[in-house]
């Protein structure tokens, strides 16, 4: 924070400087009454609105950045307690393959419900492999968690056999 007094009080004095300068051109081209001084005037005045939209410019998208720095802040607070979070790339593929595998725990209830209700021999099957794959997915999917506490057996090894998509 005494940072940011610091710039303020060094952009309020440059500005205070180009004011004067200006304002001593003016005097001394009104005193003088020529072309020349008339010139420097306006080039003094060229730079003092360049360093008064520069100075009030840049202020203002300050303000605006920490407004939105604050808002991010406060919005992980919110979520996390404050933490961060840091994602790699092993978890990144991890939460694709458990994505991938809920997916297929979805299209297997499907056939579930599709084949639940028929008689016969191939609806039964369906509805058996459809079963066995979920356990199979459900299974392999678990001991992908970090702790690898979903196995049956406890060594959070995959589960072999046939998936039908």
């Amino acid at each position: 924070m005494q940072e940011r007094k610091l710039t303020i009080k060094a952009s309020t004095l440059a500005l205070a400087v180009m004011v004067t300068v200006f304002l001593v051109a003016v005097v001394f081209a009104a005193n003088q009454n020529d072309v020349i001084g008339w010139l420097v005037v306006i080039i003094s005045l060229g730079w003092l609105l360049l360093s008064a939209f520069l100075v009030f410019g840049i202020s203002r998208g300050a303000k605006k950045v920490h407004e939105q720095v604050a808002g991010v802040r406060a919005d992980m607070a919110k979520q996390g307690g404050g933490s961060t979070t840091v994602v790699d790339e092993s978890t990144k593929a991890r939460d694709m393959k458990l994505d991938h595998s809920f997916k297929i725990v979805e299209v297997q209830v499907g056939v579930v419900k599709e084949y639940l209700d028929q008689d016969g021999d191939e609806a039964r099957g369906m509805v058996d492999r459809a079963l066995e794959t979920i356990e199979i997915t459900a299974h392999n999917a678990r001991g992908m968690m970090k702790d690898g506490k979903g196995s049956k057996a406890g060594d959070g090894e995959p589960i072999s056999g046939d998936i039908v998509d």
